[in-house]
Parts: C-alpha cells; sequence; structure tokens
C-alpha cells in the first residue's frame, strides 16, 4: 500500500471525533487486504469542486459521509460568517432529495451551521432543487445547500452550495468556498451543536408548506395561456413519475393549478426511497427510467409522460408519435420545443421583448438557437453547468439597474435534460418546466397538433438536429490519469479527421481561443472562465466537444450534427451515419 495512503488510513482510525462503526468499516477493509479499495478511499480528499462535491458514500476520505459533510458545511460556515453579522443572521437554508444518508447529511450541515452561530432554515423533509434556490432568495439567505447527487446512482451524494443570489457559487465566491474547505484542519475542528441546543437557541429552524405555497404561486403566474390550460386540461392525461425522488412533492400539485385535472402518478415510484428499486437509474435522460411511466401511460391512454429525476431539477418526456405509440424526447428536443412555444406565444401576446435572450451552452444541440435567432432572440452561449445561466440573469439585472445596456432573459436551456423557463429559480427546474410542457402540450392541442407533430414542422423550418453522446467511465486514480492524458493529447494533437470529415478548427476552453488548425490564425477568442473543454469543428459544421465530468469519473464526448430538413427520412439516416462514424473514432482515440 503507498505509504499516503497508509497514513491516511491510520489517521483515520486513531481520529477520536469518528465513531467506531465508522472505523470498523474500513478496519473490514484492512483486514480482507483489499488495498485498491483502500486506495480508493484514501489517496485523496472527496474534492469540494467549484458547485460543492459528490462522491461515493461510504467511510474514507474521499467518500461522501458525515465526517466530510461536515467539514464542507464549515468551509462554508467560515465564508458565511467571514461576511459579517447581518450574513450570519440571514442564515443558510438546507433540503435534501432521498438518497442514502440525505437526511443525516442534511442536518449535519444544519448543525454544523448552528454550531457556528449561522442561522439554519432546514426543510421539514425532502424538497426539490429549484425549490431551495428559490428559498435562498424568498428568505433571503445567505447561502443555501442541497444534498443530492442528481441523477446519480444510489451509491452516490453529493453536497451543492448556493449563494445569496440562489445561483450555485460562482466566483468569486466558489474559490473562496474552496479555500476555506481546505483549511478547516481536520475533522476535529469541525464546530457542531445539537440540534435540541440549536433549536432552543433559535439557531435551528423549519422551512416547509409556506415556502412551497410560495413557489407554486409563482409557478402558476408564470403561466403564458391560462385559459388554453383549463380548457384542454379537462381531457389531457398526464403520466408522471418523480423516480422515487423529490418531483412528487409539487410537480402533481403544480400541473393541477395549472389546470390539468388528470394526473396520474406511477405507483411504484411515487414513494421516495433512496435505493430506486424500480430502476437501474434514476435519469430521465436514460429511455429505461420512462419504461414504467410509458406502461400506464398506454393503459390509461394517457397523452404524455414526465419524469424527472430524484432532485427535481432534470425532466425526461415521452410523447405520442405518428404510430400512436409512446417516442422519448431528448434534452435538445424538449429545449427546441419549449423555445418555439415560449417565443412564439410571447410573440402573440405582445410580451417578447426587442432584447429578449435565450441562454444556453456551448456543448448543447443548435435547434433551439436557431429557431430562437429567427424570433430576433439573442443566443448567448456559456460554459456547461447550469449556474453559468443562472449568473446571467443576476447580471442582466444588475446592468439594467446600473443603467447600463441589458438583455432580458426569456428562457434558458441545456442538452441534459434542464430547463429554466421562469427567473424567480435560477437553477434548472423540473417543477416549473413540466407546466410548460404541459401548457404547450394543450396549447398545441387548440391547433389540432401534438407535440411530435411541432417537431416534426420545426424540423422541416430549420432543419434536421441530431445530437449523440460517448461517455467513457475511467474510475480510480488511473483513471482520472488517463483522462489527463487524453486531454493533454487532444491539445497538442488534435485529430485531423472525425467521421471521415476534415477537422477545421479546434477550440480550448481552458485559454478561450479557437484556432483553424491549418492557418493556426485566431478565429474566436471566448470571453469565459477557463474550463478543461475542447470542442473540435468539422468541415460541415458539425461540432464534437470533449469535457471530463467534474462529478462522475468520466469523459463525456457531445456529437452536434445538422441534415437538410426537406426529407426527414434521409436527414436522420445521414445524421445517425455521421454521429456513428464519429463515435467509432472517439472510441479509438480514447484506448
Amino acid at each position: 500500500m503507498d505509504l499516503s495512503v497508509k497514513t491516511a488510513v491510520e489517521a483515520w482510525l486513531n481520529e477520536g471525533s469518528i465513531a467506531e462503526s465508522d472505523k470498523n468499516e474500513v478496519r473490514e477493509l484492512l483486514a480482507s487486504g483489499n488495498e485498491k479499495e483502500l486506495t480508493d478511499r484514501f489517496y485523496r480528499e472527496l474534492e469540494f469542486g467549484t458547485g460543492g462535491m459528490r462522491g461515493l458514500i461510504g467511510a474514507g476520505l474521499n467518500r461522501m459521509n458525515i465526517y466530510t459533510v461536515g467539514a464542507a458545511a464549515q468551509g462554508l460556515a467560515n465564508y458565511v460568517a467571514a461576511q459579517g453579522e447581518q450574513a450570519k443572521k440571514a442564515g443558510v437554508v438546507i433540503a435534501q432529495d432521498s438518497r442514502r444518508m440525505s437526511d443525516a447529511f442534511a442536518l449535519r450541515t444544519a448543525c454544523v451551521m448552528a454550531g457556528n452561530g449561522i442561522t439554519a432554515y432546514l426543510f421539514e423533509s425532502l424538497r426539490p432543487t429549484p425549490e431551495l434556490s428559490y428559498a435562498v432568495r424568498h428568505l433571503g439567505c445567505a447561502a443555501g445547500v442541497v444534498i443530492t447527487a442528481s441523477h446519480n446512482p444510489k451509491e452516490y451524494n453529493g453536497f451543492k452550495a448556493y449563494w445569496s443570489d440562489g445561483v450555485q457559487v460562482v466566483p468569486p465566491h466558489d474559490e473562496n468556498i474552496i479555500r476555506e474547505v481546505r483549511s478547516v484542519g481536520g475533522f476535529g475542528k469541525v464546530r457542531v451543536m445539537e440540534p435540541e441546543q440549536a433549536r432552543a437557541k433559535g439557531l435551528l429552524k423549519t422551512a416547509g408548506s409556506e415556502v412551497d405555497e410560495a413557489f407554486l404561486h409563482e409557478v402558476q403566474a408564470s403561466c403564458l395561456q391560462p385559459d388554453l390550460c383549463r380548457k384542454h386540461g379537462r381531457n389531457l392525461k398526464i403520466v408522471f413519475t418523480g423516480l422515487h425522488g423529490t418531483g412528487g412533492v409539487l410537480v402533481p400539485e403544480a400541473l393541477r393549478r395549472r389546470g390539468f385535472e388528470q394526473v396520474i402518478e406511477v405507483p411504484e415510484q411515487a414513494v421516495p426511497d433512496g435505493e430506486f428499486p424500480t430502476v437501474h437509474s434514476p435519469n430521465p435522460e436514460e429511455g429505461a427510467a420512462l419504461n414504467l411511466g410509458i406502461d400506464l401511460a398506454r393503459r390509461e391512454g394517457a397523452d404524455l409522460v414526465i419524469a424527472t429525476d430524484p432532485d427535481g431539477d432534470r425532466v425526461g418526456l415521452a410523447v405520442r408519435g405518428p404510430d400512436g405509440d409512446f417516442e422519448l424526447l431528448t434534452g435538445n428536443r424538449i429545449a427546441a420545443l419549449l423555445t418555439y412555444y415560449i417565443c412564439e406565444q410571447r410573440k402573440r401576446n405582445g410580451t417578447l421583448p426587442a432584447d429578449a435572450a435565450l441562454v444556453t451552452t456551448v456543448v448543447s444541440g443548435g435547434m433551439m438557437k436557431d429557431i430562437a435567432r429567427s424570433y430576433g432572440t439573442e443566443v448567448i452561449e456559456v460554459l456547461t453547468g447550469f449556474k453559468w445561466i443562472g449568473q446571467k440573469v443576476g447580471q442582466f439585472e444588475e446592468a439594467r439597474r446600473s443603467g447600463r445596456p441589458s438583455r432580458t432573459y426569456i428562457f434558458g436551456a441545456e442538452e441534459s435534460y434542464g430547463y429554466m423557463p421562469a427567473t424567480f429559480v435560477r437553477d434548472k427546474d423540473a417543477v416549473t418546466s413540466s407546466a410548460y410542457i404541459a401548457e404547450m402540450t394543450a396549447v398545441f392541442a387548440e391547433e389540432g397538433k401534438g407535440l411530435h407533430k411541432v417537431l416534426t414542422d420545426l424540423f422541416q423550418r430549420y432543419g434536421y438536429y441530431q445530437e449523440g453522446a460517448k461517455n467513457i467511465t475511467l474510475p480510480g486514480k488511473e483513471g482520472a490519469e488517463k483522462i489527463e492524458a487524453l486531454m493533454n493529447t487532444f491539445r497538442t494533437e488534435p485529430p485531423q479527421t472525425l467521421g471521415g470529415i476534415a477537422v477545421v478548427a479546434a477550440a480550448d476552453f481552458e485559454t478561450g481561443r479557437n484556432h483553424d488548425l491549418h492557418t493556426n490564425k485566431l478565429i474566436e477568442q471566448y470571453d469565459l472562465p477557463a474550463s478543461n473543454v475542447m470542442m473540435f469543428t468539422l468541415a460541415d459544421g458539425t461540432r464534437v466537444i470533449a469535457r471530463p465530468s467534474g462529478t462522475e469519473p468520466k469523459i463525456k464526448f457531445y456529437i452536434l450534427t445538422r441534415a437538410p430538413g426537406d426529407d426527414l427520412e434521409k436527414a436522420q439516416a445521414e445524421a445517425t451515419g455521421r454521429i456513428a462514424a464519429i463515435v467509432a473514432d472517439i472510441e479509438n482515440l480514447a484506448r
């Protein structure tokens, strides 16, 4: 065993603040001689990154447990306290999803805040992430935390930090909090107050129905066509599943308030359960997660299936196709439909601002961007991560307050099934997005169209857009080193062709430089924060993006392509073949 790992294991076993049960978990690994597992648990501390941390649950420095969560909470508490007494009094609001240990991690976070003299608002039970983002601003808090690993497998959990604007922490707060977390100085330095004492001192308060009601009021107030929702909501049937997570707390009620009377929940998945017993992965990006919902929709004669992930920020969708059966829509296509719906309805209502802006990411599909531009809406591309979309809203508002040129946010989306159709939330929001999906279904029904027909019409108008993805998982220390080496190769020796198509440009988002591969001339200098992302542009306009995940041991490849939409069958075959050829090359490069 590596000496540094051995030293870390011994320190864990000798730490007085760690319970014997958590030490015994490590002792059992020692007794079994499982050096590989011990190395993975102790070769580093679980990294607190720019939005928080996420990892496997278990004993060890590189695991999610009450000690690593406590240290993260202590670092955040130190930073909040550094803002002054008013920030300590304003406090931190904390929410949790249905995962293993989420309740314990949320309570530990609250008790650490109280131990540092900071008011903690702890939701009485699980709540979706968008409500946490909303609650930060609604309660006037200095910061917020949600305990979740989003759509990751059941073995994971996480800690996401938000600042007073309701956005996941961005510069300078993210780096400052990371610095505080790193300087905590050991688990024994974490200040924890017992819950009973914290409540008696007024430092631990409960958040609950009052925040729920205020949030749901905002969701309903954002409706663009309430009359048509009520008209068609009597007959439209919607199957909903929260995939054992937080979505069931608010989504069904939000839909009912929108006017949809026939909301049918998948009973097997309506009960929160961190084991996610009915799905291999609680991820609405994966079609299998919607199988039970689709089966129920067939039996009930429903019009669409809506699914949200465990923390209620992502939403997946299945709609009736031409043959009457259900078809899954990708995140980019849902985003395109929502972009079209919002732009078109605002244009009809006379509420589409002259300075309207769609905010999306560089890795998201082109269809929503082209739709927005056709309505005179500016498209602003940011880095991957919804915090950069949420941040733009605040920047627009600040510019307007100071009398500088600004934009009016009308919609934000990313390819990974995240959408933000209103600004009272500053993160991806599956609750409000579900209400908008149902709403646009009702409005298009007034025109005699289903969502699939609307999408087909958009293809014929704007072109056939298709996206591909390839995720390569490389766990452990060796995997992390291989991912780093691969990204270095992309920078120093970019591929000349992908899928048999010439690569004409390479953009490195660490430097912000997009250059021509043949002339090496600068094409564009991006004004974005440095990020470990490479983007290759092919001769036919296809984009291929490589991005190591910040939360999982994998490197992600995004492929964005387009074919003429006049013959959709031919276009689909052309795009599918192009993507398959590019994926084959990626697999060879990653070997």
